[in-house]
């Protein structure tokens, strides 16, 4: 399968006026590492976001990513569907290794699976996402130190990888589709490649 059609390095890099540092907007199939004071934002609904950093070395990243086949039960991460997130995983973590950080020192924090996407609640394509990142976790050694998975909300997920901070606001007032549209565009993006709220710190 070429996953690389579907994962990239995040291109939109901005100065973000609130926090007063240069920001990276990532979008549904992207991820990005950095060893400098900078801010990693997504905005989450069904998909899931894992932060995985080396704390002593300040080198961290976040992707953003979605299982492509959501008809199929979970069957954990040695499935045809998972295949996509693991490759996501790992596209993250040896980002990481090659910038200097040290595999038996990576944490992580991951964020989403809401039960977001209209038309496809029977699947839990949300709650599968969930799952599959705490195992993938789970499996490569990496302690899971935060989490806020799952319920029915968009997230907007603001992480500073220097600090490993994660800030986490929950869109309970979403005024247009535009999060829908787009894990929906890019869930039809994977189909035909090859085989606003209260804010909470973790």
């Amino acid at each position: 399968m070429d996953f690389d059609a579907n994962v990239h390095l995040a291109p939109n890099i901005y100065h973000d006026r609130h926090f007063g540092c240069q920001a990276v907007k990532i979008l549904p199939g992207e991820y990005f590492v950095t060893t400098k004071d900078q801010l990693i934002v997504t905005v989450l609904g069904s998909c899931v976001a894992a932060c995985i950093y080396d704390a002593d070395r300040q080198i961290g990243g976040m992707n953003h990513f979605l299982l492509p086949n959501d008809g199929q039960a979970s069957q954990g991460i040695a499935n045809e569907s998972a295949r996509y997130g693991a490759y996501a995983m790992e596209l993250l973590i040896n980002h990481l290794l090659k910038l200097g950080a040290r595999k038996s020192h990576l944490e992580a924090k991951v964020f989403g699976g809401g039960n977001v996407l209209q038309g496809i609640t029977h699947t839990n394509i949300g709650e599968r996402n969930a799952e599959f990142v705490i195992e993938f976790l789970a499996n490569e050694g990496i302690p899971l130190l935060a989490k806020d998975l799952l319920d029915r909300f968009p997230r907007k997920v603001y992480y500073f990888p220097a600090t490993s901070k994660v800030m986490v606001k929950k869109l309970k007032n979403m005024h247009n589709t535009t999060i829908i549209d787009r894990e929906s565009e890019y869930r039809m993006r994977m189909r035909s490649a090859p085989k606003s709220g209260e804010v909470d710190l973790f």
